[in-house]
């Protein structure tokens, strides 16, 4: 486990960073390479701990992917050049990696295994496991599929009907997956427009899907081919660089490259919503869109968040939370119990960390109520083996009065492993 000093009291942000490539659709270009005929390359891939660890379980199902910074080539054979894994398949950390694979495994005629670290045997799989298994395949693990290790012996499926119970994009993508490998059509229902990078990648390896409203639909026996996937800047690591602008005094920042999927700009949304000085320039069209995002020190409001639009931000709660201490007034954050089942207990940590540089926040069953105008103090924190509570409170740090150690730095490696470097630069 490793500490740091972090530092506080900062007089002003400036520069220019390019983001670094986006975690979730870093995991997918490797896994639609991996399941399309051809081949396919890879620019700006993510280097983080979560992504190499997808690199490592395909590798161990028999796929040839070279990989060298930020540059990925997968030479793949289609779903049926997947091979059955002699090893089990380890995760790591990464929840996107394993229930993703769940529904690439579950129509693959052989027997795997997959693990992960000890935050991965907390997080529930039965929202997985469950629709899987509706559409035929073999699913095991402890307390009925729920906690890993889960055993999975796939093929002969069938295309189901389903309706999401909570809103997740990661259970529609498993689903998803499995529909292309399945007879007939899969249809998911969604309560609420979760991120749909999954639905975007089909097109792009040259596959049909059909979205009308919060129904997507996909026919089995489709073909993928291998393409170029050119990563954007991943908008959840923007985040933490674009309310470190807004609340340190004198700051001016640029992010490059920012990709802005309109099922991921809730953070956006919420910072002009609280009057934030935000730009964005630069807007370019691709399969996923991108940008230039300017922030400067702004004068904040507090907000209500809730309902539809909690999906587009749940990875960004964390840093909003800490926003939210230097607005004027009460922010309030609903309809947040997906963070309950992060890499940690996302509301409880947040709530107790910030509590212990002196912020006066709540939590609730659904999310958090925060207090504004609010000068922190400092203390030693730990990220608890979260990478995103680990950036949020090493933003938090730039505005505290006294020193703050923060413990288990090295979580944030898992998607930004330059984040210290590109934070230094701005101080600079």
């Amino acid at each position: 486990m490793k500490t740091t000093s972090l530092q506080i009291n900062v007089d002003k942000l400036q520069g220019q960073i390019v983001i670094p490539g986006d975690k979730s659709i870093s995991h997918r270009s490797i896994m639609f390479g991996a399941i399309a005929n051809g081949t396919t390359t890879v620019s700006n891939f993510l280097t983080g701990d979560d992504c190499l660890s997808t690199i490592s379980c395909f590798r161990k199902l028999g796929v040839e992917i070279e990989q060298e910074g930020d540059k990925a080539t997968i030479y793949g054979k289609g779903f049926s050049g997947l091979q059955e894994p002699s090893e089990v398949l380890d995760v790591g950390n990464s929840g996107t990696t394993i229930r993703l694979m769940l529904g690439i495994l579950a129509g693959r005629p052989f027997f795997s295994t997959l693990i992960g670290d000890q935050s991965i045997g907390k997080r529930p799989m039965t929202r997985v496991t469950k629709p899987l298994l509706s559409l035929g395949a073999k699913i095991d693990g402890r307390n009925d599929g729920e906690y890993t290790p889960i055993s999975v012996r796939g093929g002969n499926l069938e295309g189901i009907e389903y309706e999401l119970p909570v809103a997740s994009a990661q259970v529609k993508s498993a689903i998803l997956l499995a529909g292309l490998q399945a007879k007939g059509e899969t249809t998911v229902l969604e309560s609420s427009k979760t991120r749909d990078h999954t639905e975007r990648m089909i097109r792009h390896f040259g596959g049909e899907i059909q979205v009308d409203g919060l129904a997507v639909k996909v026919q089995g026996g489709q073909e993928l081919k291998g393409t170029h996937v050119q990563v954007p800047g991943d908008i959840s690591s923007a985040a933490f660089f674009l309310v470190a602008g807004a609340i340190v005094s004198n700051s001016e920042i640029i992010l490059k490259n920012v990709g802005l999927n309109p099922t991921r700009t809730g953070i956006i949304d919420v910072l002009k919503e609280m009057g934030a000085d935000l730009q964005i320039v630069n807007e370019k069209a691709a399969f996923e869109p991108t940008g230039d995002l300017i922030i400067k020190t702004s004068s904040l409001k507090g907000i209500t968040i809730e309902g539809s639009i909690i999906p587009r931000l749940i990875d960004e709660i964390p840093i909003i939370a800490l926003l939210a201490t230097q607005a004027d007034g009460v922010t309030i954050i609903k309809d947040a119990e997906e963070l309950k089942v992060k890499e940690t207990n996302r509301i409880d940590t947040v709530v107790h960390e910030l509590q212990k540089l002196g912020v006066k926040i709540e939590s609730t069953n659904d999310g958090m109520i925060i207090y504004g105008n609010q000068e922190l103090t400092g203390g030693t924190v730990s990220s608890h083996g979260d990478h995103r509570i680990g950036m949020m409170l090493a933003v938090a740090a730039l505005i505290c009065e006294k020193e703050v150690r923060l413990e288990n730095i090295e979580a944030i490696s898992v998607s930004y492993p330059n984040f210290f470097e590109h934070l230094q630069s701005l101080l600079s």
